[in-house]
């Protein structure tokens, strides 16, 4: 199967792929503040470079899109036809590069949470309960 764009229109395509500052973060955070947990945004420090990080709770939060990190659900395990072995390294590189940068975070002391896009609502909210839980509340 061939694209059906051409090479610039593609590029131009996957260069407006957000890897911050997304609709699914952008939920997260907004939950995490109405709760008044207080976070810090992509802190370099840590390995990965995590989307959230709750330094008082020593917890960061991934939150992760289906398709480009391999989640089990439909959308993160379909890829594409097209060029399907720049795809499958790239997707299988993504996902040896999360398993790599957990588990040196939790070596770290700190526990990772993983918000996946499609469980969006229900992962945010396990979430909040961990939290609360951590600060005394139930």
């Amino acid at each position: 199967m061939t694209d059906f764009l051409t090479k610039e229109e593609r590029s131009t395509l996957m260069a407006r792929v957000k890897n911050k500052g997304t609709s699914a973060e952008k939920y997260a955070r907004k939950l995490l503040w109405g709760a008044k947990f207080r976070y810090r945004l992509n802190v370099r420090k840590l390995p990965g470079t995590p989307d959230i990080t709750l330094p008082r709770f020593r917890v960061v939060v991934l939150v992760q899109g289906c398709f480009w990190h391999g989640h089990s659900c439909p959308k993160g395990q379909r890829r594409p036809v097209a060029n399907r072995e720049f795809w499958d390294r790239k997707l299988d590189g993504n996902i040896a590069r999360d398993k790599a940068n957990q588990a040196r975070l939790q070596e770290m002391g700190w526990t990772v949470f993983i918000i996946w896009e499609c469980r969006l609502k229900e992962d945010a909210g396990a979430l909040l309960e961990h939290l609360n839980g951590l600060r005394g509340e139930e």
